[in-house]
């Protein structure tokens, strides 16, 4: 654990192969923390001499700014997620990919392929699929006391909730309840869902997109929301974390790679693109990670307790339940609006 925190603090680490002479290309890739088992990167080097230098962020939002800013000289591979990569097209941050150079693409799952953010895959294609549910301690909460994203309004747990740092994740609870889309481009539901929210913040403690499973770990909080692969990880390390999809749907979303318009390194970059989707490597990032793969040749190599975990692979049922983001245009700035009183206490 303590080498994993190094790694996941570093704000950009170097992987070399056994000789820098080896390493002499590279290849800058910008991604979500933890995201990445570093013995892949590793593994990446030593086949084919490219040395990545690794950056992390823990948002979007983040990672978008950052881009914006970036001329030329950027980073290689950026993963997105769903509704990101549409606004990133629209917006000129990304350079269109060679299938040719991905031939290990025709391996991954048909049903997350040609989405209405990227029709085609001309910009991206996906890494991993996930969702956003709720977890609790079930030591100190009964099993059954939480189901439903209306759960967390209880008084009780006043001053004792995670929320994830993510404006259209946390919207995405309040319009579920009040039976609206979590895509809502409409100001009046995306006002009463903030309404809603607003009556919601004496219960939370904290916001944390950057490794939420401590805080959990660490007793610091025992409910709230979380992704299913952090609640996935945080289950290797105390069985009595509970994750629940609950009942009014979860937050369902894909993180793609895509490479961006400035990046320095395009021919690297789907070489990394390519590696990341051999099924052998996938295998590991779900096993580490806790994360659902589009790679289908990996899912026969996964081992059985990952394989048939519903934290990891949720049933058709809780897919058909839940919902995946899209890009909401122009009613973004009403979000962002209602996002930044919640977080100020207006």
């Amino acid at each position: 654990m303590e080498m994993w925190n190094k790694f996941r603090s570093s704000v950009m680490l170097t992987l070399l192969c056994a000789s820098p002479a080896l390493a002499a290309e590279k290849v800058y890739v910008y991604n979500w923390t933890e995201y990445i088992p570093e013995a892949v990167l590793e593994q990446f080097t030593a086949e084919t001499g490219i040395e990545v230098v690794y950056s992390t962020y823990d948002s979007n939002e983040t990672m978008y700014a950052k881009l914006k800013l970036v001329k030329k000289d950027g980073y290689d591979v950026v993963f997105p997620s769903t509704y990101f990569v549409s606004k990133m097209g629209k917006e000129g941050l990304l350079q269109p990919l060679d299938h040719l150079l991905l031939p290990n693409g025709k391996a991954l799952d048909a049903r997350l392929m040609d989405k209405p953010y990227d029709r085609g895959n001309v910009y991206s294609l996906p890494y991993m699929w996930g969702s956003t549910g709720i977890a609790f301690n079930s030591s100190v909460i009964p099993d059954g006391e939480v189901i439903h994203w209306q759960d967390l309004w209880n008084p009780v747990y006043k001053g004792k909730l995670l929320l994830q740092d993510d404006m259209r994740e946390v919207f995405h609870m309040a319009l579920k309840i009040q039976g609206h889309s979590s895509n809502s481009t409409d100001p009046k539901e995306i006002e009463a869902a903030y309404l809603m929210l607003k009556d919601l913040m004496p219960n939370v403690l904290l916001f944390n997109s950057d490794s939420p499973r401590l805080p959990y770990l660490a007793g610091e909080v025992n409910v709230g929301m979380i992704w299913n692969g952090e609640a996935w990880m945080a289950q290797l390390e105390n069985e009595d974390i509970r994750y629940v999809y609950p009942s009014e749907g979860a937050n369902l979303w894909v993180d793609s790679f895509v490479i961006p318009r400035s990046a320095r390194n395009p021919k690297n970059a789907h070489a990394f693109i390519n590696f990341m989707m051999k099924p052998e490597v996938a295998k590991i990032c779900v096993e580490e990670n806790g994360y659902a793969t589009p790679v289908t040749t990996a899912l026969p190599l996964l081992e059985e307790r990952v394989r048939n975990s519903l934290t990891v692979f949720p049933t058709t049922e809780i897919l058909d339940n839940g919902e995946f983001q899209t890009d909401v245009g122009d009613a973004l700035p009403i979000y962002q609006q209602y996002w930044e009183k919640l977080r100020t206490g207006n």
